[in-house]
Order: structure tokens, then C-alpha cells, then sequence
């Protein structure tokens, strides 16, 4: 009886701590899966001369396992629980996603680049299309990756369990701490970054959608790479034809983390948390 009280709830449900390890000890082991099979592709079409951009697709393949374990073989639950239903997907919610995503770095980059604190420079000729292409292949399923591992499966017990506050910020807070090994990382950025994840995290709970969240995410990520050519987290990208670079302070530039290291960016995503929270948010709670 006491055994059944440490694992599980009145209603027979795994506690939320337990639910929250067999999801890790499921993730290792598909993420591993994932891994081989991710090599085993590769090898065959370098075997056929082909290089496909399978780089980035571990992670999601092997938390989108992870998660349908959770929810169909375990809980019987369906996809709304991670929002990931049928209804999260619509056009309206995608696409406010990926608008909440693009304000808060295209508007003070832009604003950065006018008043002469980030400026543009050539570089090597390339296909401003082909790295814009790649970006695209490479960005979208990672950013669709973090959301999944942060923003998924784990945050939906956690809000279930502790509410939605204290989820934003544990999550938001381990979501800084993964961006530590990057290149550049200092205490500036990791804090930034978990303003991002808060911010992400919202854009989700407002949404109820993580595709909206991944859109957030994507573009966010995409408009640094495929439209400035500057780093994103510190990682460089291709620099086709031109590349931006910050002629300011890094505490308002980012630096060579990228403008999502600044401060502008973080009074950009702090304007959109204020809308969210007091518009969308509010009407949720009320």
C-alpha cells in the first residue's frame, strides 16, 4: 500500500516524478535509436553519392518517440496533452507563432542596423538561396527538437503537477543552462536565453500549440541565419555575399553570440511577454 502511494495517485496515475523518468530512461534509449539509424542512412547514401541533411533530426525522431510512448503506451492520453493535436497544427496558430517570433529580434535588429550599432559587410560570393535553404533544413527540425524536449512532454506534467509558473521557469532555466557549452557563452547570453525560453513557453500556453512554439522558435532562429548571416547562440552560419556584424557594445549587440544575445533583443521578447501576459494569457486565467 505504501509502495502504491509513492508511485501512484488516487486515480491510479504514475506521480508526476516517476512519469517524468520513465520519459527520460524512454528518451535515452530512442535518442540512441535514433543516433543509429541516423548513421545508417547516412552511410548508405554516402555509399550512393548522396549528402542528406540528416544532422539535426536525432533529437526530434527520438523525443516524438519518447513522447508517443508517454502518451498512447503508458497514460492512453491524447496529442492535445502536449499540444500537439490535430487543432494545434491550424494555419492561425502557426503562423501567430511564428509572428510573435519574428517581432522581438527583426524589429531591434532592424532598429540596430538604422542607428549604425549592427552593420553589414561582404563577404564571399555564394547562393544566398542555397545557405538560406540549409538554414532551413538544419533550424527547423532543431528548434522543433527543443520544443519537443522542453516544451512537451515534460512541461505538460509539470504544469500539471506544480502549475504553469513555476513550469515556465524551471523549464526556462534549464533551457539556458543546455546553451553553456556553446561557442561564446557568458553569463549575459545563458540569462537571455532563458528569458527566451520563458518567453517560448508562453508563446505554447498562449497558443495551447507547440507547433506555434517551434514557429516562434524557427523563425526567430532563421531571420539570424538566413536573412543577417550572423550567428545564432554563438554558432556561425553561411555568409553568402554579405554577413552582419556588430559595430556596438556587446551588451546591446550580443556580440558574437548574435543580437539574440543583446539587450535589444531582450527588451523585444519583454514587449511581447507583456502582451501575452496581459492579453492572451489573462483571458486564459479568467
Amino acid at each position: 500500500m505504501n509502495a502504491d502511494r509513492i508511485l501512484l495517485t488516487p486515480e491510479r496515475r504514475l506521480r508526476a516524478p516517476w512519469r517524468i523518468v520513465l520519459f527520460i530512461v524512454i528518451l535515452f534509449v530512442a535518442l540512441v535509436l535514433s543516433a543509429w539509424l541516423e548513421d545508417a542512412v547516412s552511410g548508405f547514401a554516402s555509399g550512393l553519392g548522396y549528402n542528406v541533411l540528416l544532422s539535426e533530426w536525432g533529437v526530434p525522431l527520438g523525443t516524438l518517440v519518447a513522447t508517443f510512448a508517454m502518451l498512447k503506451l503508458v497514460e492512453g492520453r491524447s496529442w492535445d496533452f502536449v499540444g500537439l493535436d490535430r487543432a494545434a497544427a491550424s494555419f492561425p496558430k502557426t503562423s501567430y507563432g511564428a509572428v510573435l517570433g519574428l517581432l522581438p529580434i527583426a524589429v531591434p535588429s532592424l532598429l540596430l542596423l538604422a542607428f549604425g550599432e549592427l552593420k553589414s559587410v561582404s563577404a564571399s560570393p555564394g547562393s544566398w538561396i542555397a545557405a538560406a535553404g540549409i538554414s532551413f533544413a538544419n533550424l527547423l527540425p532543431a528548434a522543433f527538437g527543443e520544443e519537443l524536449l522542453l516544451r512537451g512532454y515534460v512541461f505538460a506534467v509539470l504544469r500539471e503537477s506544480v502549475g504553469p509558473r513555476l513550469t515556465l521557469i524551471s523549464t526556462s532555466i534549464v533551457f539556458g543552462l543546455l546553451h553553456l557549452g556553446n561557442p561564446g557563452a557568458d553569463a549575459q547570453s545563458v540569462v537571455i536565453v532563458m528569458l527566451a525560453g520563458f518567453f517560448l513557453g508562453s508563446v505554447f500556453l498562449a497558443t495551447k500549440s507547440l507547433y506555434a512554439a517551434t514557429a516562434a522558435h524557427f523563425v526567430w532562429n532563421w531571420f539570424m541565419a538566413g536573412f543577417l548571416h550572423t550567428p545564432v547562440s554563438g554558432i556561425p552560419v553561411s555568409t553568402p555575399d554579405y554577413r552582419v556584424i556588430d559595430a556596438g557594445p556587446d551588451w546591446l549587440t550580443g556580440g558574437a553570440w548574435g543580437p539574440e544575445g543583446g539587450l535589444a533583443a531582450a527588451v523585444g521578447m519583454f514587449a511581447v511577454l507583456l502582451y501575452l501576459h496581459a492579453r492572451p494569457l489573462r483571458r486564459m486565467e479568467s
